[in-house]
């Protein structure tokens, strides 16, 4: 490789200018660093417009002589080992110098998909875009550009679905490379509006298919919740014997007992709340594992703080299952009922270490080498405060830790000694009677999940 020979820049001054573009990317997605909202104006958005200009002016500079590619190849070498960094930003891992060729493109992207997308940001962008390409073509009438806006999104919004792959779009901007010199100032005219256009058209679909969907998962949470729970009156703790005679009882669990406790658990999963603390520890947990760890050790998770700590454990918890959370549901929605007694669903859960490891994530070799790394640190954050694991749904603990962890163990031995009554732990099951038939119906409920979970799923 004959190494930087572009005579315009440095490569080090062209990385600098491209970690500038990228802060810019970050803040334009919505947030800053410290986690306040970004609040961007027209201004600000034509001179990030500007910096990816010059960007695609240096790229296809590079591009269009065979005397820069060594220079080319020397940046994408530089990218690679900026990629590589572990505090690069997740999400832009793409990055290379083609992707940057359209850094317009892609800038406006951020801008359009920001979180939350307020009326004056939206204003400020459609400002800007239409000033960008008023500036590009000096000689175009203001109301006409705008006209020609509002053509775009009406256009668009008559579309069923949108294209949402790049490259059309890239296709429709970039066109006067190959067009008359007339053709070329009109798609230099409406490109920015154009860009901007099908991505606010590409949020609307993106926004309703999300609508449609939470709509429909609130349905089926709320028909779960109350599937077989009509009977007036009757509740779990009808269905299930006192604590002192469990591991004696040799009535099997009735069919209606059966799938309230599946329903009840089956909502849980089903919760939009739950949806978006799955999806939000998925992205936490993809950063390396000092960074993870970073951010839950900066959390205030002491004792006095015990709310806290409970929604790091669950974060935590359904991280660990967030990559398999479809086979998870679907195995306990596909779990028929089996007319198993309370004496031989103790005997078997109490006994699942000696049996070894028979879940359906161990049966499925689903456990990462990630999931093993939460685990550990749960074990640390647990020692000494395991009573947090009971103010959780049973679901959690009985799919989220490995039968294999010394957590497993702990959290088994926890619920024995609750069989024979010598535990001060309390949790909380949503039963309307008084603490012995809460800690009945509680007890049965964890019970039934490990068995769902560890042995059913092995049958």
């Amino acid at each position: 490789m004959a190494g930087w020979n572009y005579p315009e820049i440095s490569l080090e001054d062209l990385l600098k200018a491209i970690k500038g573009f990228i802060d810019m990317l970050i803040l334009a997605s919505g947030y800053q660093s410290s986690g306040r909202l970004a609040r961007w104006d027209s201004g600000n958005i034509k001179r990030a417009l500007q910096w990816a200009l010059f960007l695609e002016d240096v790229i296809g500079s590079l591009n269009s002589q065979d005397e820069y590619r060594d220079s080319l190849e020397e940046l994408d070498v530089a990218l690679c080992e900026m990629i590589s960094m572990p505090y690069f930003p997740k999400g832009l891992e793409h990055l290379s110098s083609k992707t940057l060729s359209n850094a317009r493109n892609l800038m406006l992207e951020h801008l359009t998909h920001t979180l939350p997308l307020r009326d004056l940001h939206l204003r400020a962008l459609v400002t800007a875009t239409v000033e960008m390409d008023f500036h590009m073509l000096p000689n175009a009438d203001s109301d006409c550009l705008d006209k020609h806006f509002e053509e775009l999104m009406h256009s668009e919004s008559k579309k069923p679905a949108f294209n949402v792959s790049r490259h059309l779009m890239e296709d429709s901007v970039n066109t006067s490379m190959m067009t008359s010199p007339s053709r070329k100032a009109n798609d230099a005219a409406c490109s920015f509006s154009a860009i901007t256009a099908r991505e606010l058209g590409r949020r609307h679909v993106a926004v309703s298919s999300l609508s449609a969907a939470e709509t429909c998962l609130e349905m089926l949470s709320r028909s779960e919740y109350h599937l077989n729970v009509s009977e007036r009156g009757k509740s779990l703790h009808d269905g299930v014997a006192h604590t002192g005679a469990l591991t004696s009882d040799e009535v099997p669990i009735d069919p209606f007992t059966w799938n309230l406790l599946k329903s009840r658990n089956l909502s849980y999963l089903l919760d939009k709340r739950t949806i978006r603390l799955v999806s939000g520890a998925n992205l936490i947990l993809s950063a390396p594992e000092d960074q993870w760890v970073r951010v839950f050790g900066r959390l205030n998770i002491s004792t006095e703080a015990e709310h806290n700590l409970c929604e790091t454990v669950e974060l935590l918890l359904l991280g660990c299952v967030a990559s398999k959370w479809k086979n998870l549901i679907e195995h306990l929605m596909s779990s028929s009922y089996k007319p198993v007694t309370i004496s031989k669903l103790c005997q078997e859960v109490l006994n699942i270490v000696v049996g070894g490891c028979k879940n359906l994530c161990c049966k499925a070799n689903m456990t990462s080498s990630k999931d093993r790394s939460v685990v550990r640190f749960l074990e640390g954050l647990l020692s000494s405060r395991l009573y947090t694991l009971w103010k959780l749904s049973p679901i959690l603990a009985a799919f989220a830790i490995p039968s294999r962890s010394p957590l497993f163990r702990s959290y088994l031995r926890e619920l024995e000694s609750q069989l024979r009554g010598d535990t001060s732990l309390t949790s909380s099951c949503g039963c309307a009677k008084d603490g012995k038939e809460h800690r009945e119906c509680d007890l049965v409920d964890r019970l039934w999940c490990l068995y769902i979970y560890h042995i059913h799923s092995s049958a």
